[in-house]
């Protein structure tokens, strides 16, 4: 009787009802990062009883992450537990007849080519401009819906992208302030009300998704600011382009491309790694440099910014192009971390 009543709740709400319930529990979701906004959502979504979710993340737990990461735990922090991994064991004992899917990687052309086609919605809960320009071209190659979200300090914005219909993220991004660069989490914080604000968006729209009630999405492109009381909804209906190569006629996919993919070396015989961002961008250096004095030692000159996090082994020596070196490490995918932590 009482698993009989689960979702009795949900199925009163009258634009779900019986028949959007059965919708939801026949749908794959796919939630690229499973932080702040990914441990959330994805916990929504379970509850909700979502038939298949899909987790990706590179990242594992830390103590910092239990602020606003509401899934995990001190013994996840101190085990150094893959968020993938330990978002599905405790989504499982919240929810067992969800089918969880938990991929443990740095979610790239290659793999994502392989995920999004199969799920019938994406949430974005990444922490860089890089990989969201990846979904998107992916997700208009196989007309998969997103919803883009972010979250930074007390601010936050979401947008719902459906292929054909509305502006993608490139069309955006010239007429649209989306914050891509930094600050970043780590450089000026984030508080939890900002993320559960953002998710609340993030999930809403996506419960309308999955029952098929596309008249009842939200329009415009939410950013608020919960700490100064600011709220804005922007119709940015006529920023979508007929030329755009990600979403237009013809469209060309240019994220998908080698030449627009962040490029990263491993340097012989010196425990380094060089990144190397694409489409290069200049970069505001003293800007940076300001930030980055509040959490960590800092150098620069005309030409490059040489900075060491407090407590870290790694130095991280960025130039005005967007290129950097992080010497300490080897390994790609936490050089790859360590840029998108401080420089978003």
């Amino acid at each position: 009787m009482m698993e009989s009543e689960r979702y009795s709740r949900q199925e009163r709400f009258e634009p779900i009802g019986t028949k959007g319930q059965q919708l939801i529990q026949d749908k794959t979701v796919l939630i690229i990062g499973a932080g702040a906004l990914g441990a959330a959502s994805a916990e929504a979504l379970v509850r909700a009883g979502i038939g298949q979710l899909v987790l990706i993340d590179r990242d594992y737990v830390e103590f910092s992450n239990l602020q606003r990461q509401q899934l995990y735990t001190e013994e996840d922090a101190e085990n150094r537990i893959p968020k993938a991994i330990a978002a599905k064991q405790h989504l499982k004992r919240i929810n067992s007849d969800v089918t969880i899917q938990a991929h443990v990687m740095d979610g790239q052309v290659e793999e994502l080519e392989q995920l999004i086609p199969k799920a019938n919605l994406v949430l974005d809960a990444t922490d860089n401009f890089d990989t969201r320009l990846i979904i998107n071209d992916i997700s208009q190659k196989y007309q998969v819906p997103w919803i883009y979200g972010g979250c930074v300090g007390s601010y936050g914005l979401s947008y719902t992208i459906i292929p054909g219909l509305t502006p993608c993220l490139q069309c955006m991004l010239e007429s649209v302030p989306l914050g891509g660069a930094s600050p970043t989490c780590d450089t000026v914080g984030v508080i939890s009300p900002a993320v559960q604000m953002v998710t609340s968006l993030q999930v809403s729209e996506a419960m309308k998704l999955l029952v098929e009630d596309k008249e009842a999405l939200r329009p415009t492109l939410v950013s608020f600011d919960v700490w100064s009381n600011h709220f804005t909804s922007i119709d940015i209906e006529k920023v979508k382009k007929e030329n755009c190569s990600s979403c237009g006629e013809g469209a060309v996919y240019p994220f998908l491309q080698y030449d627009n993919q962040m490029r990263t070396a491993v340097l012989c015989g010196r425990n380094t790694v060089q990144i190397r961002p694409a489409p290069p961008a200049e970069r505001n250096l003293n800007a940076i440099r300001d930030t980055l004095q509040q959490v960590g030692t800092v150098e620069s000159n005309d030409f490059l910014l040489s900075f060491v996090p407090k407590g870290s082994q790694q130095r991280m020596v960025l130039f005005r192009d967007g290129r950097a070196l992080i010497h300490g490490t080897a390994d790609i995918t936490a050089a790859k971390s360590m840029y998108y932590k401080w420089i978003g």
